[in-house]
């Protein structure tokens, strides 16, 4: 764990500069070499994703940075983006020569328009300084440059099919894939999507090498990963981790070592107990985008349950019925078993909708919002079932 983010050791420009003077075989090459995986959470390898878009056919590609931070309790994208924006700029430009695009955006959450004049400034500095525009980064033949968009507050969105129907003008919800993006995305265009850790990685493997990357965190999870830690600890904030640290090391970090329960992913990831603080944060283990919420002993997680089931009623868009309906269910449950009224038979056919739901819901939300609901009646039976109707509780 590092006090100091690595991003902080970066000389502006220098991943770029060190990516323009190459070919995009050399750049497609040493992602491949580095081994990350995308850091919104899905783990798709970077290189695979930019090798697609590059060999795809068309007249315009467009590299996007998913900066529709939505998902509670993540907060390191802000970060980056206040402190830290010239590497993610760099990292879109490094992915735009490697797949041949003239244009970036970088869409941004809506909540975070006060973020707008700051990172327009910087773009305005790029192009002055020759790093965005025509000839961009000192690379003769390559023109590109960056427009900022702002989201409206939509949660679908940060999917990344949602995200470029919001970019077109049109109500956010998710395409039928494939096909995919890298094929078929904005404006029927081959479009890269990265989140903004992920470019901001891309900007460092260059500055500090390939095998600097890879020689970080697991075999199956390479590099270092920005976690947003909140929620009952005494240091809140935004750490550095190689990937395959344990929970556990994490809580000793933020000073949280008694800690009933851990929710790694924010509200649709999972909720892990003290008996399991020996995991990993990992792809292999428990991935995450990069939110680890933190429950102290006296934190009654049925209430939990409902914060959470509450947020994706509210944030799902209809458009399938396994998520439209199914949430709602849900939440019901949870109620029920606020008031004693919910019987086991019910919790197991509740538990038994939540896992349709999981892979019969069209996009990640519906697939990943019961995770909580299931992960707190699996490993916190004994607070639940005492909640049943005809308990003893």
């Amino acid at each position: 764990m590092s006090t100091e983010l690595t991003f902080s050791q970066i000389e502006k420009y220098a991943g770029v500069k060190t990516a323009a003077a190459g070919g995009r075989a050399d750049i497609l090459a040493t992602m491949k070499t580095a081994g990350m995986r995308g850091r919104g959470g899905a783990g798709f390898p970077v290189s695979v994703k930019w090798n697609l878009a590059a060999a795809a056919t068309g007249p315009d590609k467009f590299i996007v940075c998913n900066a529709d931070e939505g998902e509670p309790g993540t907060f390191k994208d802000r970060l980056i983006l206040s402190e830290y924006a010239d590497i993610v700029f760099d990292g879109m430009t490094i992915a735009a020569i490697a797949v041949g695009a003239a244009k970036g955006i970088l869409y941004l959450r809506g909540e975070y328009v006060y973020l707008l004049n700051d990172l327009e400034a910087v773009l305005a500095r790029r192009r002055e300084d020759g790093m965005l525009g025509q000839n961009a980064a000192g690379r003769e033949g390559f023109d590109f440059d960056i427009d900022i968009r702002m989201g409206s507050g939509a949660y679908v969105c940060g999917e990344e099919t949602a995200l470029i129907e919001s970019l077109e003008g049109n109500r956010g919800e998710p395409r039928n894939r494939p096909p995919f993006p890298v094929d078929t995305g904005y404006r029927g265009r081959p479009t890269v999507v990265n989140n903004v850790e992920t470019l901001a990685w891309a900007a460092c493997i260059f500055a500090k090498g390939a095998e600097w990357f890879n020689g970080l965190g697991t075999e199956k999870s390479v590099g270092l990963k920005l976690l947003s830690i909140s929620g009952d600890c005494a240091n809140p904030g935004v750490y550095e981790f190689p990937l395959g640290v344990s929970i556990a090391d994490v809580l000793t970090a933020v000073g949280a070592e008694n800690s009933k329960a851990v929710q790694v992913g924010g509200a649709s990831g999972l909720c892990i107990p003290a008996c399991q603080f020996d995991r990993k944060i990992a792809f292999e283990d428990v991935a995450t985008g990069g939110s680890v919420i933190v429950f102290g002993a006296d934190r009654d997680m049925l209430d939990v349950v409902d914060n959470f089931m509450e947020f994706f009623v509210e944030e799902s868009c209809g458009q399938c019925t396994p998520c439209r309906e199914g949430n709602e269910k849900l939440l019901e449950g949870v109620q029920m078993l606020a008031a004693g009224k919910c019987s086991m038979k019910y919790l197991k056919e509740l538990c038994s909708l939540g896992k349709t739901m999981q892979v019969a819901s069209k996009c990640g939300l519906g697939q990943s919002s019961p995770n909580a609901f299931l992960s707190v009646v699996e490993h916190f039976s004994d607070e639940i079932l005492g909640r049943t109707e005809g308990s003893n509780a």
